[in-house]
């Protein structure tokens, strides 16, 4: 069994406008007849981060096991919790993760964790998914990791409404190891195919760039060329022109 939760983030408005009146001119100076300047309030849209979790300890390791790389997973440091994963937005890093969102991963696991929801407060460790180090010497849910310098800690008290709000949008879904191995290859999948579409479009450009240089660069040898015939031209002419003038000079002498 497998819980999987809802966590809405909605961002604080955005400020625009800047220092501008409803003029759109600069309000730098202190005139006491100045306009006050103008701001607008943008409300940006919100975010729906996906969080889950293993029933059990035997879950837990198959969570390990068939994560994704945009996973983050949250524990209780030095206690037995609940796995807690936040699954991030594609090209998002941990710096990206909204401070709320992680205090709200880190109280859910707090929650679920026998002797840390008696604490008044636990340090949580949290690291990307393809962090976790698991070898063949240890126990069901337990990990290592590959770079524990890349392991962050934060402290977090109860905030039992916030878990109760997480609550009422969890889920149960019964998933097979075959389910959760079919969704990590799903993934995987996808990736190369946005990969390969990224590369396409790269060498499309490329193409299209050197099709460009050529083709500017056969425009400048055509001027050349053209200025080159044009000089040839006049310089036959001057050439005629003296000659010319030359036989008529000698016509008259003679």
């Amino acid at each position: 069994m497998v819980y999987f939760f809802t966590l809405t983030y909605t961002p604080p408005p955005s400020k625009g406008g800047g220092c501008s009146d409803y003029y759109g001119n600069n309000n730098d100076d202190d005139d006491l007849g100045r306009i006050d300047p103008l701001v607008v309030h943008e409300q940006l849209p919100s975010i729906v981060y996906e969080v889950y979790m293993g029933k059990d300890k035997f879950e837990n390791e198959l969570l390990i096991k068939y994560g994704l790389d945009t996973d983050v997973w949250f524990h209780v440091d030095n206690l037995s919790s609940a796995h807690v994963y936040l699954r991030m937005k594609d090209g998002m890093v941990l710096d990206d993760i909204p401070e709320s969102v992680i205090t709200d991963c880190a109280a859910l696991c707090k929650a679920n964790s026998i002797a840390g929801c008696k604490k008044a407060s636990v340090d949580i460790v949290y690291t990307r998914w393809k962090n976790l180090k698991k070898t063949s010497d240890m126990v069901e849910g337990q990990v290592g990791y590959h770079r524990p310098s890349n392991v962050r800690r934060i402290k977090v008290e109860k905030l039992n409404d916030r878990v109760k709000a997480l609550n009422k949008t969890r889920i149960e879904k019964q998933l097979s190891e075959e389910d959760l191995y079919r969704l990590q290859q799903e993934y995987h999948r996808e990736i190369q195919r946005q990969k390969k579409k990224h590369y396409q479009e790269q060498a499309k450009l490329k193409q299209q760039q050197q099709l460009k240089q050529r083709q500017e660069k056969e425009a400048r040898s055509y001027d050349r060329l053209y200025d080159t015939a044009y000089l040839t031209s006049v310089s036959d002419q001057n050439a005629t022109a003296d000659s010319s003038a030359a036989e008529a000079y000698e016509d008259d002498f003679f």
